[in-house]
């Protein structure tokens, strides 16, 4: 059987990919910082699916978690056939009157703690010339967020560094997606302390199951990049190709401050 590792598993977009790989017979590595979460979810997986699932409590902001996350899977002799790296969150606000620290903590997550875990599995993959990562990134990719400056500009990082990797590993047979959604039902809003107002601006909110399955469907495909979330966010996605973007962020500014 084959072997999924999922950052941010214990909620959202990770915790439907367990879902729907468990359904696979996938058995699953869940990291993320609940352990309660993480173990309930462990056993509605164990006990629905009849599959090996493995937690690790980690805080992938923390200098160390990820070299702890390479250990252990290497000590339980696991080979990670599928790396999901969803873990992320973002921050609303000025970013001048934002803490500074929560705003360093989404670059190391979002970014520092994606790239290690990347490097680290995808050179065994190479080695094995087969695997697949997945990197969870979002619209906002696709152009500067006001009022969610650093969140943005990590997930137009994942965006591009996944897109690279794509084109280097084809031929070593490895796939690389980066997975877009547009607004998606989990606590990303919550988190991020945006406003009520503006959360209901979306025309349309996915569930994390309708991303899951988008991004395996392009995963089989072998695509590089998939935006999941209907007709709206397929457009938001395009829009900087025809609209300046300084005229862009200025209309993205107004629209986005509470």
């Amino acid at each position: 059987m084959q072997t999924a590792l999922i950052t941010g598993a214990s909620g959202g977009i990770g915790k439907a990919f367990a879902l729907e790989l468990a359904a696979r017979k996938i058995n699953v590595v869940l990291v993320a910082r609940s352990e309660e979460k993480l173990n309930q979810l462990a056993s509605q997986l164990q006990q629905q699916y009849n599959v090996q699932v493995e937690v690790l409590v980690k805080d992938l902001t923390e200098p160390t978690a990820t070299q702890e996350v390479f250990d252990a899977i290497k000590e339980k002799g696991f080979t990670i056939d599928l790396l999901i790296n969803n873990a992320g969150f973002g921050d609303y606000g000025d970013f001048s009157e934002r803490e500074r620290e929560r705003q360093i903590k989404i670059v190391q997550l979002n970014i520092q703690a994606l790239v290690d875990l990347t490097h680290r599995f995808l050179s065994l993959m190479r080695q094995r010339n087969s695997g697949s990562i997945i990197n969870v990134s979002s619209i906002t990719a696709f152009q500067p967020m006001p009022y969610l400056s650093v969140y943005s500009a990590s997930k137009a990082f994942i965006l591009n560094f996944s897109q690279a990797l794509w084109a280097e590993n084809r031929s070593h047979g490895v796939r690389i997606l980066c997975v877009c959604p547009g607004p998606t039902e989990t606590n990303f809003f919550t988190e991020a302390s945006f406003p009520k107002s503006l959360t209901g601006k979306a025309n349309k909110i996915a569930t994390a199951e309708e991303v899951v399955q988008d991004a395996l469907r392009a995963l089989e495909r072998g695509d590089s990049t998939v935006v999941s979330g209907g007709i709206g966010s397929q457009f938001i996605s395009r829009l900087s190709r025809f609209v300046p973007k300084q005229a862009l962020v200025s209309l993205l500014e107004k629209q986005f401050k509470g």
